[in-house]
C-alpha cells in the first residue's frame, strides 16, 4: 500500500472527500458573518446584542458537534462491512438523537434565554435585542442539530457533496430572507433570527429529505431504534467531553489575554481568529479522516487503514507547513487590515510570526483527532482531551503570574497555547496512533 500508485489512490480518496468538507465547513461560519454584516447597519446596539446571542448559540453548537463526528466513524464501519441497511439505520438513530436534544435544549433555551443574557455586563437595549434574537433562533435549534447529525450521516457513506450543495443553497437563501425580513419589512434584528431560521429549516428539509429516500430503497425502517440512539449517545457523551476540553482551553487562553491588557487581546483575538480560518484547512483533511478510517475498519482492511493514516499525516504536516508559510508572509501586512493602531499591529504582526513555525504541528494533531474519532475511539480522546487541558493550565498560570507586558506577553501566550498545548495533543495522540489498540475491525 506504498508504492506510488497505492498514494496516488489514497490522494485521490483524501480528495475527493475533503474538498467538498472544506467548501460545507466555510459555508458555515458565512450564515454568522452573513447576520453580521446585516444587522451591524441597524447599529451599535443591534450588533452587540447579536454578538451576545451567536457566542451563545456558538458555544451550544461546538458542544454538540459529536452529533456528526458519533454518526460519522459509526455509518462509515457499517458502510465498510458492506451492511448498507446498517449504515443507513446508525444515521437515522442519529438524525433521532439529534431532534431529541434539539426540542428538549429549545424548550430549556426559552426559559433560559434571558438569565444566559443576563450573564453579560451590557445596557438594556443590547440585552434586550440579543434575548430577542436569542429567542427566535431557538426556534432553529432542532434543525441546526439535524443538519449536523445529517452531515455526519452522508460523511459516513462517503458523500461529502451533498452538504456542500444543500449548505451553499442554505447560505444563499439566507441572504436573501434576511434582507427582505430585515430591511423590506422592517422587522430588524428578529427579521434576522427568523430568516436564518428559516434557511436552517429548508436546510434540515433536504437532507432529511435525502436521508428517507435512501433509507426506503435500503428498505430501512424509520422508526428510532432506541439501541442504536443510546449507542449514539454514549460515544457522544465521551466526545462531547474531548470538546468541552478543547472549549475549556480556549477560554482559559483569552481569560490570560485579558488579563494583560487591550492591546493584548485585540492581538490576540487576531491571532486566533486566524488560526480557526486555517482549521478550516485541517479539518477538511480530518473529516476525510474520519470517513476513510471508519470505512477501512469496517471492512477490516487493517493495512489500508494504516496506510490511509500516514498519507493523512503527511497531509497534515505538508498543508501545514503551507498555511504557517502564509501566514509568515502575511503577518506584516495583516496587522493594518485588522487595526489601525500602530501597537496593536505591532502585536499582531508578533503574534502571528510566533504562530507561523507551529502551525504543521497543529495539521498533524488535526487529521490524527479525526483519525481516532473515525477509528471510534472517543473514550480515549475524552480522557487525554483532559490530561491535555491538566498539562496546559499550569502554563497559562505561568503566565499569568509574570504577566510580561507588551508583545513579550503575547509571545509567552501563544507559546503556551501554540506549541505547550497543541504539543500535549500532539503526543498523546501520536502514542496512540502507533499502537494497534484503536484499530478495532468490524461493523
Amino acid at each position: 500500500m506504498t508504492g506510488p500508485i497505492a498514494k496516488k489512490a489514497l490522494d485521490r480518496d483524501i480528495l475527493r472527500l475533503a474538498v467538498p468538507a472544506l467548501g460545507a465547513l466555510v459555508a458555515e461560519p458565512l450564515f454568522l458573518l452573513t447576520d453580521t454584516a446585516l444587522v451591524g447597519h441597524l447599529g451599535e446596539t443591534s450588533l452587540a446584542g447579536l454578538g451576545i446571542a451567536s457566542a451563545l448559540l456558538q458555544t451550544v453548537i461546538g458542544l454538540l458537534i459529536f452529533l456528526a463526528y458519533a454518526t460519522t466513524p459509526a455509518v462509515a464501519r457499517m458502510l465498510g462491512s458492506g451492511n448498507i441497511p446498517g449504515a443507513i439505520r446508525a444515521g437515522l438513530d442519529g438524525l433521532w438523537l439529534a431532534l431529541l436534544l434539539g426540542v428538549t435544549l429549545g424548550l430549556a433555551g426559552l426559559v433560559l434565554a434571558r438569565p444566559l443574557v443576563g450573564l453579560f455586563p451590557s445596557t438594556p437595549g443590547v440585552a434586550d435585542a440579543a434575548s430577542t434574537y436569542l429567542t427566535i433562533s431557538l426556534a432553529g435549534l432542532p434543525a441546526m442539530l439535524l443538519v449536523i447529525a445529517a452531515t455526519g450521516l452522508f460523511r459516513g457513506l462517503q458523500d461529502t457533496r451533498t452538504p456542500l450543495i444543500v449548505a451553499g443553497a442554505g447560505f444563499g437563501a439566507n441572504i436573501v430572507l434576511n434582507v427582505v425580513l430585515i430591511y423590506g419589512l422592517g422587522l430588524g434584528i428578529a427579521g434576522s433570527a427568523t430568516g436564518t431560521v428559516i434557511a436552517q429549516w429548508g436546510m434540515a428539509a433536504v437532507l432529511i429529505a435525502i436521508a428517507v429516500r435512501r433509507a426506503r430503497v435500503a428498505g430501512v425502517s424509520l422508526r428510532p431504534g432506541l439501541a442504536g440512539v443510546r449507542g449514539v449517545a454514549a460515544s457522544g457523551g465521551w466526545l462531547l467531553v474531548r470538546t468541552a476540553s478543547l472549549r475549556a482551553a480556549i477560554l482559559g487562553s483569552v481569560a490570560v489575554a485579558t488579563s494583560l491588557g487591550v492591546i493584548e487581546l485585540a492581538a490576540f483575538q487576531v491571532a486566533t481568529t486566524v488560526f480557526f480560518t486555517l482549521a478550516f484547512v485541517l479539518d477538511s483533511l480530518a473529516i476525510a479522516g474520519q470517513a476513510l478510517i471508519g470505512h477501512g475498519l469496517g471492512a477490516s482492511q487493517v493495512d489500508r487503514t494504516r496506510a490511509i493514516m500516514h498519507r493523512l499525516v503527511q497531509w497534515g504536516l505538508g498543508s501545514g507547513v503551507v498555511l504557517g508559510a502564509l501566514v509568515a508572509a502575511s503577518a506584516v501586512l495583516l496587522g493594518p487590515v485588522f487595526s489601525s493602531n500602530p501597537a496593536v499591529q505591532q502585536a499582531i504582526t508578533v503574534t502571528l510570526l510566533v504562530m507561523a513555525a507551529g502551525v504543521p504541528l497543529a495539521g498533524y494533531v488535526f487529521v490524527l483527532d479525526g483519525v481516532l474519532i473515525g477509528a471510534g475511539d472517543a473514550k480515549y480522546l475524552a480522557i487525554t482531551g483532559l490530561v491535555n487541558l491538566a498539562v496546559y493550565l499550569p502554563m497559562l498560570v505561568a503566565v499569568a503570574v509574570v504577566h510580561p507586558r507588551g508583545t513579550a506577553g503575547l509571545t509567552w501566550l501563544w507559546l503556551a497555547f501554540g506549541y505547550g498545548y497543541i504539543a500535549a495533543r500532539a503526543i498523546t495522540l501520536g502514542l496512540r496512533a502507533r499502537t494497534t489498540s484503536w484499530l478495532v475491525t468490524g461493523a
